[in-house]
C-alpha cells in the first residue's frame, strides 16, 4: 500500500442526527467510547494507511487535526460545505487524488480495518465496497428494510446499478457502504467528467449519483464485496442500536456486524 492515503468526507451538517450535532460534526458522534472519527482514523492505522486528510465543513474549528487518542491527520476545507454536495467536497482534495491512490470514506461510518485492506487490493482504477450482508442490518434499522435502502447490481467484480429507490429486494444485492478507493487515473476520469458538467450540477451531485454518471460514460467501476463488520450512523435511531448492540458485545454476546477488533 505504498503511497496509498486516506480521506475522509466530513464537511456535512448531519442534520438527520438532530439535535446531536448542533455543537459538532457527525464524525464526533460518540459509540463504543471513542468517536465516529477515532474509529476511522484507527481502521486506517490498522490497516496501514499512515496520512489521512479529514475534509471538513461545518464547525471545522472543531477538527484540529488530531483526535482525542493523539492520532493526527490533515485538513482540507470546504469553505461553500452549506451549498454543496459530497462530490464538491471530494474534489478539494482533488491534489491529493491526483497524485496518489486514495481510499475515501464517509464520516459517519465505522468499519473493520480489514474492509480497508481488501478495497486497497482492488485492481480498479475506481472501486467500492458494498455489504452483501445488508439485509439483516437494514432489518435491525427499519421497519421495511426497502424504505431506505438502494438498488444495486454488480456482475463479474464491475459495477451495473446502484442508488435508485428499489421496488423490490431481488434489485438490491447488496448496499453501498460509503467505502471507495481511486487511483489517480480513477481520479482523472472523474475530473474529466466533472469539467463537463455546469458548477451547478457539480455542486448538487452525490456520490452515487457521479457513480452513475461514470457508468453511463462507460467507466468500470470494480465492487468490493464484505459479510457486515461496519456500522452508518445516520439518525439518532441508529446511534442507539448500535450502542445497545455494542454493549451485547461487551456483555459476551454475539453481533455479526461486529467492526471492533
Amino acid at each position: 500500500m505504498t503511497g496509498m492515503q486516506g480521506i475522509i468526507l466530513a464537511a456535512g451538517r448531519g442534520s438527520r442526527m438532530g439535535a446531536a450535532t448542533d455543537d459538532r460534526p457527525k464524525c464526533l458522534t460518540r459509540l463504543g467510547g471513542r468517536t465516529l472519527l477515532s474509529w476511522q482514523l484507527a481502521a486506517f492505522a490498522a490497516a496501514g494507511i499512515a496520512d489521512v486528510i479529514v475534509v471538513r465543513g461545518y464547525l471545522a474549528q472543531c477538527l484540529p487535526g488530531h483526535d482525542a487518542e493523539g492520532r493526527c491527520y490533515a485538513t482540507r476545507d470546504n469553505p461553500r460545505w452549506a451549498g454543496t454536495n459530497m462530490v464538491a467536497s471530494l474534489a478539494v482534495a482533488g491534489p491529493i487524488l491526483t497524485a496518489h491512490p486514495c481510499l475515501v470514506s464517509y464520516a459517519d461510518i465505522a468499519f473493520h480495518p480489514d474492509i480497508l485492506r481488501a478495497l486497497a487490493a482492488a485492481s480498479g482504477d475506481i472501486a467500492i465496497a458494498y455489504d452483501r450482508t445488508w439485509r439483516a442490518l437494514w432489518q435491525d434499522r427499519f421497519d421495511d428494510p426497502l424504505d431506505d435502502a438502494e438498488t444495486f447490481a454488480a456482475r463479474d467484480g464491475r459495477l451495473l446499478a446502484i442508488g435508485q429507490r428499489p421496488r423490490a429486494l431481488d434489485e438490491v444485492q447488496g448496499q453501498y457502504m460509503g467505502l471507495l478507493r481511486f487511483t489517480p487515473a480513477g481520479w482523472s476520469a472523474v475530473a474529466g467528467l466533472l469539467r463537463e458538467l455546469p458548477p451547478a450540477a457539480v455542486d448538487r451531485l452525490d456520490m452515487t449519483g457521479l457513480l452513475n454518471r461514470l457508468l453511463a460514460a462507460g467507466v468500470a467501476i470494480e465492487v468490493v464485496a464484505v459479510d457486515g463488520r461496519w456500522a452508518e450512523v445516520d439518525r439518532p435511531e441508529d446511534h442507539a442500536l448500535y450502542r445497545r448492540r455494542l454493549a451485547d458485545v461487551d456483555a459476551g454476546g454475539a453481533w455479526r456486524h461486529d467492526w471492533r477488533w
